[in-house]
């Protein structure tokens, strides 16, 4: 058996330093929070090359004594806590003790800094763990931290590192998040000596948001007015009712000022949403929560990216009520907020010892003991239409649609002619022969009804949307793949502002853009101008449905190398766009028209399913309607 051993300090560092430092942004994130917590009031970050060779975090804090300097270079030093019960009250960004020793092992490390009552600094320069200098500095008060030559001490890291500009789009991401959540803060970010943006304390958030995210996000969003329940305070910005994005990249949710991913915020809102927007689609969001620290774990993941709340069921019914009553205000019509079963209903805190437990049965009056805190009185909803509710919901007496097309017949008494067009090759068998189906009439929605010929005939039910979204689909991957996409030049070019990682998208995805038929340039940082769009896109909001198609190009980078994906993505996205906004709703078809939408269809590859694998028609036949009506029993 190998000889067991301890690791040398400096190995045990780069190890550590895996978890902490996934790639420059995390550098930037603990330099960030260090300063921070230090109650800086105007924070410096600069980079260059994406982080890979420079980064540096300036802020004018406390600053550290020589001692204290060389004391934060030790594995897990920390002026944050004391004791393991300190961990169950987190008031501050970092507490570990990890992150400058893990940086330091892995670069080549400057750290200067001065104490405001300190007449002259210090400076400690460490070159991939091994300390080489420390010395007298002329610095102003605070801390400058310099971060060069990353991972140089270990270079099988550098092959993960992703392209500069994507490396430089997270850093910009961040720093923009720290930015919004700590208003009282000013925030300047350099890349290459140039200013991305610049930020002065006390902005008001949507200030903030507008400067730092855009013109055009910022319209998108209306303000969430301050509300308390039981110890809980939120506020911020939301997106307007119907504004979602496909990702959830623009949903954010500060806890206590620390910008977080936070499972009961993400569904709170989801769900909040989720009957004003299609499925698949995110709302806009600035989302800031004040908790108790004693409420909230944010020791659950190695980077202090996650948080969970001790009452989670608590947590997301405030926040849902609060939205629906927020967007209830705006107009919308909305639900009723679900009922959970959260102690947190009778809003009095219990007077255990365990933090963040609510007792249900200390809600009547006088029971709550005389140091708990006054029953907080759960908020109001505003009155809403009622909800259909799955009780209420009629069971379909149909089965499920058939693996299969329905009865077709070359019968000469069909009255949907036979197509004019020649059928495609690729086309199914189905589609080489006249239908036999007859107009029946227009259900609700977007459905049409066709009785099908005897013997064996019966009834279809099929679904305009799909079927448009099947024959539009076919339509447009049939001119990439003949590589005529046909464009359409805008009157006036679209303007569209990006955040840095879709900006970077976009750049990498402009060539299969414009082999699809736009013509997009780029005029500033994360700006640019949309001069032509592919005609299934004419009709259609430019800005919303590009900012789909980057999403999506962002999730399949590296499927779209292969341009056939790229295509079929492109061409799923034009389905959709034939769809937006209830295809087939508030249409009157006849029989013609009903007769040439299912002519078309035919012609297609796939009849029977939309581009998303959604059926786009079912049939019941003569005898599965005999059976259910008991016919000839």
């Amino acid at each position: 058996m190998p000889e067991i051993r301890v690791l040398p300090e400096r190995v045990a560092n780069q190890i550590a330093a895996g978890e902490v430092v996934e790639r420059p942004a995390a550098v930037v994130k603990e330099l960030l929070e260090n300063s921070l917590d230090a109650g800086a009031t105007r924070v410096v970050v600069e980079f260059r090359h994406g982080g890979k060779s420079f980064m540096a975090v300036e802020d004018d804090g406390c600053g550290m004594t020589p001692d204290q300097a060389l004391m934060a270079l030790e594995m897990h030093a920390t002026s944050k806590i004391r004791t393991a019960e300190d961990l169950n009250e987190v008031r501050t960004f970092g507490f570990r003790g990890e992150a400058v020793p893990s940086i330091a092992s892995v670069s080549r490390f400057t750290l200067r800094t001065r104490p405001a009552g300190a007449e002259t600094g210090v400076e400690i320069f460490v070159n991939g763990g091994k300390f080489t200098h420390q010395r007298e500095a002329v610095v102003a008060p605070g801390t400058r931290v310099e971060v060069a030559n990353l991972f140089q001490p270990v270079p099988a890291r550098l092959k993960f590192m992703k392209a500069e500009n994507t490396e430089a789009a997270h850093i910009t991401r961040l720093v923009r998040l720290y930015a919004v959540a700590q208003p009282q803060v000013g925030f300047t970010l350099l890349e290459n000596g140039d200013e991305i943006f610049r930020s002065p304390a006390q902005a008001s958030l949507a200030e903030r948001v507008r400067e730092i995210y855009g013109r055009q996000l910022a319209d998108d969003l209306a303000p969430l007015a301050e509300s308390e329940r039981g110890g809980m305070r939120l506020w911020g910005l939301l997106g307007k009712p119907g504004v979602g994005r496909a990702t959830r990249q623009e949903m954010v949710t500060i806890v206590n000022g620390r910008p977080v991913d936070s499972r009961a915020l993400a569904y709170a809102l989801v769900e909040s949403y989720h009957t004003l927007l299609p499925k698949g689609r995110y709302p806009l969001a600035f989302l800031f929560l004040d908790i108790d620290p004693r409420w909230v774990d944010v020791n659950v993941h190695p980077a202090k990216r996650e948080v969970r709340f001790r009452d989670e069921p608590g947590v997301r019914q405030f926040v849902i009520t609060e939205v629906l009553r927020h967007l209830g205000a705006l107009g919308a019509t909305v639900a009723p907020p679900p009922v959970e079963t959260s102690p947190w209903a009778a809003g009095v805190r219990s007077t255990s010892t365990t933090a963040g437990v609510w007792n249900a049965n200390d809600a009547t009056a006088g029971t709550a003991g005389a140091n708990a805190p006054s029953p907080a009185t759960p908020p109001s909803t505003p009155p809403v239409p009622p909800a259909t509710t799955p009780a209420t919901a009629t069971a379909s007496p149909f089965a499920p649609p058939p693996a299969t097309p329905p009865h077709y017949s070359p019968d000469p008494r069909s009255p949907l002619p036979a197509p004019s067009a020649p059928v495609p090759a690729r086309a199914a068998p189905a589609a080489s022969f006249r239908l036999g189906w007859r107009f029946a009439g227009h259900l609700t929605g977007d459905l049409l009804l066709f009785e099908t010929p005897a013997p064996a005939g019966g009834l279809v039910v099929m679904s305009v949307r799909a079927a448009r979204a099947r024959i539009q689909y076919e339509r447009v991957l049939a001119r990439f793949n003949s590589r005529e996409p046909v464009s359409q030049q805008l009157l006036l070019p679209a303007p569209l502002e990006l955040d840095p990682l879709a900006a970077d998208v976009l750049r990498d995805g402009m060539p299969i853009l414009r082999a699809a038929g736009f013509d997009i340039s780029e005029f500033g940082r994360g700006l640019f101008r949309v001069h032509a769009v592919p005609d299934w896109l004419a009709d259609a909001p430019v800005e919303a449905r590009l900012r789909d198609i980057i999403a999506g190009l962002g999730r399949h980078t590296g499927d779209f190398q292969r341009r056939h994906m790229a295509y079929e993505f492109l061409a799923k996205q034009a389905s959709d766009a034939a769809t937006a906004g209830g295809a087939g709703a508030g249409t009157t078809f006849s029989a013609d028209t009903a007769g040439a939408l299912a002519r078309e269809l035919f012609l297609c590859s796939q009849p029977t399913v939309c581009p998303r694998g959604r059926p786009v028609f079912f049939e019941i036949t003569r005898s599965e309607l005999a059976r259910r009506l008991g016919a000839g029993s």
